[in-house]
């Protein structure tokens, strides 16, 4: 199977069987989003889902959040992974989004990776949920399922990968596809004991070839 032929196999996989995928972080606007995907780095969304409520109650906007004290806003997030680092980001994130953006969230790459715990990630996913950009955010679910399947090649970084992903990818398809490869690494393909007997992406997988070779 040519790299052409196995993303198209696996494209199509995706488009029949997870046609309406998204994700799975709870939010209204960006500014919650950009709230949950801050504190989402190392952490499970569903922790996370099980913060923000709070967060978003007193502090229902950037506005809000900019006037925030530590002492105030770390006990909302101290069951989060590193909540002393995430309470600083947040806090410095909303002042510099009222500062220097008026209070709307950046709508950029560029623009958001200017903000406190914002990393080229957290943009990427930002940018292609809340405006379907074709940025592709690539995290250790996408990284791994990339790899086994076959769809990149010798990538041994994040940004290798994007690279790769990006440049096969239909450029309208990239925003989602996104959420394809994180749930299938979330659900099916997992880190350890990845569940292949259950996985439609056999035929097209490169990681399931070599299990079969090798019994």
């Amino acid at each position: 199977m040519t790299k052409k032929e196995r993303y198209a196999f696996v494209l199509n996989y995706f488009e029949t069987y997870a046609p309406n995928a998204e994700t799975e972080l709870i939010y209204d606007n960006p500014y919650q989003l950009l709230v949950a995907v801050i504190l989402s780095a190392q952490c499970t969304d569903k922790r996370v889902n099980m913060t923000t409520p709070a967060i978003f109650a007193q502090y229902p906007d950037v506005y809000a959040l900019s006037k925030a004290t530590f002492d105030d806003l770390f006990p909302l997030i101290r069951s989060i992974s590193y909540p002393n680092n995430k309470t600083k980001h947040l806090i410095g994130m909303a002042q510099l989004v009222v500062e220097e953006f008026n209070g709307e969230i950046p709508a950029t790459v560029p623009e958001l990776i200017k903000l406190p715990g914002v990393g080229r990630k957290t943009a990427n996913v930002i940018t292609s949920v809340v405006h379907h950009q074709p940025n592709m955010a690539v995290d250790t679910h996408v990284f791994r399922v990339s790899a086994r399947i076959g769809l990149t090649t010798n990538a041994t970084t994040p940004l290798q990968t994007e690279l790769q992903l990006l440049k096969n990818i239909p450029t309208e398809k990239v925003h989602i596809a996104h959420h394809w490869l994180i749930l299938h690494g979330r659900y099916t393909c997992v880190a350890r004991s990845p569940k292949c007997g259950e996985c439609g992406l056999r035929p097209a997988c490169k990681y399931y070839a070599q299990l079969i070779k090798a019994n």
